[in-house]
Order: C-alpha cells, then structure tokens, then sequence
C-alpha cells in the first residue's frame, strides 16, 4: 500500500512513510491514501502539538491498516443504509419464527424515530458515542411532551441493538450510543392499576358492548358484524388473558370447547393453545379458559369454512388490524362513562391485566397465573400482587389464634 503522492510539501510529516501529517489553520490533520477505495482517508488529529499529532498519526494509520487487513472499508455507508441493512437482516428473523412480524414493525418505527434525530445521510464511521445524549430531548420536543419515557428508553434499547449489529460487521467505529441518563421509573403497581379495569368498569363495558352491538342502531350488516367480532375479542381477552399478538393470530384449529361439570353445574370451558410462532416468548401452551360459549358465538358470526380460518378477522382472510381494535374499543370505553378515561392507558392489552387481577383475588397461585398467561412467577409477583384495595384488606385484617396445645390456627 503505496501513498499517491510521495513528496511531501513544507509542513507535511510522513507516518510510516504511507501517510502524513500536516497543519491546517492551528490544528494537524491526517492523511492516508487508500487505493482499492481510490479516495484518501482524512481526519483531524485535534491537537496543536506536533509531537501529539505524530503519535496520533501513528495511531490512526496502524488502525486503518489493521481494518484495511480485516477486509474492513474506511468510507462509511449512510445511517439510512445502514438502518435498511439491519432491518433487512430482522426480516430474516421474522421467516425463521425468531421474532413475529409485529415487532419487526415495531424495530423499524424505533429507528424511523432514530434517522429523523441523527439524519438519514449521515456518516455512520463519523457517528460519535456522545452523539446521541440529547435523544430524549429531541423526542419529548418534537412530541409536545405526550412521548412516554418507557417509550423512548425501548426506542434506545433498539438504537443500540443497531449499533451493535453495524459495528459486529464493520460499519461504525462505536458499538453503542451513551444515552443521557433518565430518570428511574417507578415500577410500582399504580400505573398497572391504572391501565386495568375495576370489577365495576368491566361490568359497565360489559353493558356498553351490548349497546354498542345493538340493533337498534341501525347499522349495515358490514358495520354490525365488525362491532359484534370487537366484543368478543373483548369478552375473550378478558377471560383468557392472551396478549393482543397472539390472539390476534388465533386460529380456528387452536381452540376445542369441552364441557366439564363445575360444583354440580355444567360450564364450557375453551382449551386454547398458543403457537410458539405467535408467543412473545416464543413458547407453546395450552390452558383452558373460562366462558367458552363466547367463541360458539363468535363461529355463528364469522362462519368459517376451515379450521385453519383465523378466528379474528374481518374479511376472512387478514388478522382484524389493531386499528380497527383500538378505535372500536375506545368507542366502547367511551359509551361505558369510565371515570379518566382520558388519561388513564386503557387499551386493549389492560385486559389481560384484567384477567391476572381476578385470577390473583381468586386464590390462584402466581405459578398457575403463569402457566396459563406464558410469563413467569417473577413477573406476576412483582408487577400484580398488591393492587387491589381488597388484598389490601384482607392482607391488614389478617389474624390468628394461638391454641392452648401452643399451636396456631389463622382465622
């Protein structure tokens, strides 16, 4: 590897006689010919000191070299092209049933978020650690504020999977973003009690769906059979506790409804199983679920003619989208009159929490919620328990009697 040009002008000092150094303005500046790139490698050393600048021009050249040995290219490629790299590997992940197709949206919004910081047409070998200390800030502005801090702490947890993929394979310098420290959440139970539904709120939507599914309201065919597939997606979740994806995928051959006597009366119960390709944790289960009537109706309304035939879905053919979801379940929060609505994280997945409350103030033990819910204990102890007035309650009233053999009976 030979330097294009071989004489050096006043000022100019070789480094292992392949590059050089020389002062522009105050400041030295390195520089190294590269020919398979055909372009040179430049860069500023940041020191006014001669013998500084040497040794950093030493420096520079060996990592170049050892790069250019690695088979490693010095000019960068965009962020952008980058960003496109890397998602076109996650793809792969998706086709391999690694990640389901949800979350891959979900990596490409992430760094969507992430170009619009730090310039699509940016360097990425020109990316610096530092770079991205203000990432907070530029989200929170450009969201007027309504950006929640989990959000932007998962958006740079992606970032830095990215960073740490591109530098793996050769196309930045750094393998991470050092992110401006934020404030610790409070990962106590408010914000879950919150996001859920009283026994009280979930009767009065429990009314509110059957009004909204009326037909008194005239509806066309079209519109009434979507209202009626968004109720019993309401119903279901609230009973299963499935996450929104993996219901979302649900399929007719995943459910069997068996009816099992429960103290003296007949009950059917739906044995659900969830397909590892469709699980966030991407494990199988099986469990049962109460209330499996709900899905008997659910076939009189869609009336699929397979068993492999999605069982939420509008056109028999597509997953019912989380648009469709979401803006019917709101209309039906907002006709059940739930105090602070408003402001408070009602969503579609506050089922679940739903479910897993009950299931706690029904004695189950946490191990038996996360079997059926495909979570572990750690998780239901630490985010559930506690967030009932009536645990509360209980747990303060709780007393004992010491027998007169010295032994104690709870009462």
């Amino acid at each position: 590897m030979a330097l294009k040009k071989q004489h050096f002008a006043e000022g100019e000092i070789p480094i292992f006689d392949e590059a050089c150094i020389y002062k522009r303005g105050d400041y030295w500046q390195f520089r190294m010919w590269l020919p398979k790139e055909n372009k040179y490698a430049r860069k500023s050393l940041r020191t006014r000191s001669e013998a500084t600048a040497i040794e950093k021009g030493k420096a520079a050249y060996l990592e170049i070299y050892a790069n250019l040995q690695q088979g490693k290219t010095y000019f960068s490629i965009t962020t952008k092209e980058g960003v496109e790299k890397y998602l076109s590997f996650r793809q792969r992940d998706v086709e391999l049933g690694h990640i389901v197709k949800g979350r891959h949206t979900t990596i490409a919004t992430h760094l969507q978020h992430f170009l619009s910081f730090i310039g699509k047409d940016t360097k990425l070998k020109e990316l610096e650690r530092t770079d991205c200390e203000n990432y907070f800030y530029h989200r929170h502005k450009a969201t007027n504020g309504n950006v929640k801090q989990v959000t932007v702490q998962n958006e740079q947890s992606t970032i830095n999977a990215l960073m740490k993929w591109l530098h793996k394979n050769g196309e930045t310098h750094i393998d991470g973003f050092d992110f401006k420290k934020l404030p610790r959440l409070d990962k106590g139970n408010e914000a879950i009690r919150r996001a859920t539904l009283t026994n009280d709120e979930y009767e009065a939507l429990y009314r509110a769906m059957r009004t909204y599914t009326a037909k008194h309201n005239k509806l066309d065919d079209v519109e009434l059979r979507v209202r009626k597939i968004v109720q019993h997606y309401v119903l279901i979740a609230a009973n299963s506790g499935l996450r929104v994806g993996e219901q979302r995928q649900l399929r007719w051959s995943d459910v069997q409804i068996e009816r099992h006597k429960v103290n003296g009366e007949e009950q059917k119960l739906a044995r659900i199983h969830v397909r590892a390709e469709t699980s966030k944790v991407r494990t199988s289960r099986t469990f049962l679920c109460r209330n499996g009537q709900y899905f008997e109706r659910l076939r009189e309304i869609s009336n699929p003619k397979t068993a492999d035939e999605l069982i939420f879905t509008v056109d028999n053919e597509n997953e019912l989208s989380k648009r469709t979801l979401l803006y019917h379940f709101h209309k039906m929060i907002e006709l059940a009159d739930i105090a602070d609505r408003e402001v408070r994280d009602l969503v579609p997945y506050s089922l679940r929490h739903f479910m897993i409350t009950q299931r706690i103030m029904s004695g189950l033990t946490f191990r038996q919620i996360a079997d059926m819910c495909g979570t572990s204990v750690a998780q239901i102890e630490k985010t559930y328990y506690h967030l009932n007035d009536e645990i509360r309650l209980t747990n303060a009233v709780a007393d004992y009697r010491r027998r007169e053999d010295g032994t104690i009976e709870v009462l």
